[in-house]
């Protein structure tokens, strides 16, 4: 059964498509149209498909930040002063180039942003000097992570056949009783 993404349609092919593109963004398009049993050419119009849809946003280069000498990882929850600071705050954090995630999120703090700095000297000069100093900004509070366990991409291999979403939306009934 095809998916449907905001009116457009994706086929089992495009899920495959997309799998092998998630696990690995340099596969050879002659590597998938041999695995998915159509042409090269084919499968280079349906990722155009895909990216154009917004579905694929790009491909990237992942660096290892120990490599750089980044060997501080930290996530801080970011208190806003109001609500309405919060466009001039994510500008101002778009700044840093020690932030490299920032999420809008729910509960004590508005944002949670991920961090990599050289040392903790270095996390500690970020936030007081730099994040703390932030106009709307009013609190923080920071985890420095220990060890990240792993990190993948979004789930794809069992979208085409529409099982997997199901079971988790049924294992959701289950626990809640309904």
């Amino acid at each position: 059964m095809p998916i449907n993404t905001e009116g457009h349609q994706l086929d089992a092919t495009d899920l495959k498509i997309l799998a092998f593109l998630v696990k690995n963004a340099r596969m050879p398009y002659l590597e998938i149209s041999r695995e998915c049993g159509i042409s090269g050419a084919a499968i280079h119009q349906r990722v155009k498909k895909m990216e154009n849809m917004g579905i694929i946003t790009g491909s990237r280069l992942l660096v290892k930040p120990q490599a750089l000498g980044l060997n501080v990882c930290a996530y801080i929850g970011i208190a806003l002063s109001s609500a309405n600071e919060y466009n001039h705050v994510v500008q101002e954090l778009k700044k840093l180039p020690e932030v490299v995630e920032c999420h809008f999120i729910t509960g004590v703090h508005a944002l949670m942003i991920k961090i990599y700095c050289f040392d903790n000297e270095h996390l500690m000069n970020v936030l007081i000097n730099t994040i703390q100093n932030i106009e709307g900004i009013e609190r923080t509070e920071t985890w420095i992570s220990l060890d990240q366990a792993f990190e993948r991409q979004v789930w794809v291999k069992d979208y085409g056949d529409n099982k997997a979403p199901e079971k988790a939306k049924s294992a959701g009934r289950k626990k809640s009783g309904k």
